[in-house]
């Protein structure tokens, strides 16, 4: 008779997940400080050290800093390492809710993506094409197919897919790694603006003029339909577009 199998000991919770949901959905704002140590001990059942640890890797994503004598508090949005695969892993998961995220990474997008297209529509080679265009397709698909069950996923998925090929169509190799690390923040705003959008059928024809303007070649007018693209992208989140110097047209294009 063979021996029973050893049964495996529960992983400890993770105090550093658990504060993670916390902040990122809003509960915890910039400036407020987080339970101390030893109410996360009674709280999770934990020692000092396994809480210390836990509290470190908050530390190192930026997102809290220690105070001595006082305790751990909620660094600003600025100081986080949004880019850190842990942080952008914790923002997918639970940064739904948090508008402030929101703004910011909209604020982001909105600096940047309008250059990127721009250039997209300078550099964009045949292949670069068909995976945008793909993309696109794929959109239009799972919004034209209501029996689909996992519909609002599968959108979600191309619509993201849609705006790394644009990235990678830049032919940059900032922009192309960056469009690895961008793909959750993205997701973020694209997943909540598409549940919430009012005017699906117009976001779908945004991003085909979008599309058509990098495939033509017309980096002025791909300035302003990536604009557009994300103006709709607010307006889904029910958000005024942030105020930057970004987002108008270079001058090298205005002449």
């Amino acid at each position: 008779m063979k021996d029973a199998p050893t049964p495996r000991s529960p992983q400890r919770p993770s105090v550093a997940e658990a504060l993670a949901k916390e902040i990122f959905a809003g509960q915890y704002q910039p400036g407020d400080f987080v339970p101390k140590e030893i109410d996360l001990c009674d709280q999770f059942s934990l020692n000092r050290s396994a809480v210390r640890s836990d509290l470190r890797r908050l530390v190192d994503a930026g997102i809290i800093e220690r105070i001595s004598g006082y305790g751990s508090r909620v660094r600003a949005y600025s100081e986080w390492n949004i880019l850190d695969p842990q942080v952008t892993d914790w923002m997918v998961q639970f940064a739904t809710p948090n508008p402030g995220i929101q703004r910011e990474i909209l604020t982001f997008r909105l600096d940047v993506e309008p250059y990127v297209a721009m250039t997209a529509a300078k550099r964009a080679t045949a292949r670069d094409l068909v995976a945008i265009e793909e993309a696109f397709e794929g959109m239009g698909h799972d919004f034209y197919n209501p029996e689909s069950s996992n519909r609002g996923r599968l959108h979600s998925d191309h619509d993201v897919a849609f705006h790394v090929a644009i990235f990678k169509a830049t032919h940059n190799i900032v922009w192309t790694q960056l469009s690895h690390i961008l793909r959750p923040s993205i997701h973020l705003l694209v997943q909540t603006s598409n549940v919430s959008a009012s005017d699906p059928e117009q976001s779908l024809e945004r991003h085909r003029h979008l599309m058509e303007c990098i495939r033509t070649r017309r980096p002025r007018e791909a300035f302003f339909a990536s604009v557009a693209v994300l103006e709709g992208t607010a307006d889904a989140l029910g958000m005024e577009m942030p105020e930057t110097l970004l987002g108008e047209v270079p001058a090298a294009l205005a002449r």
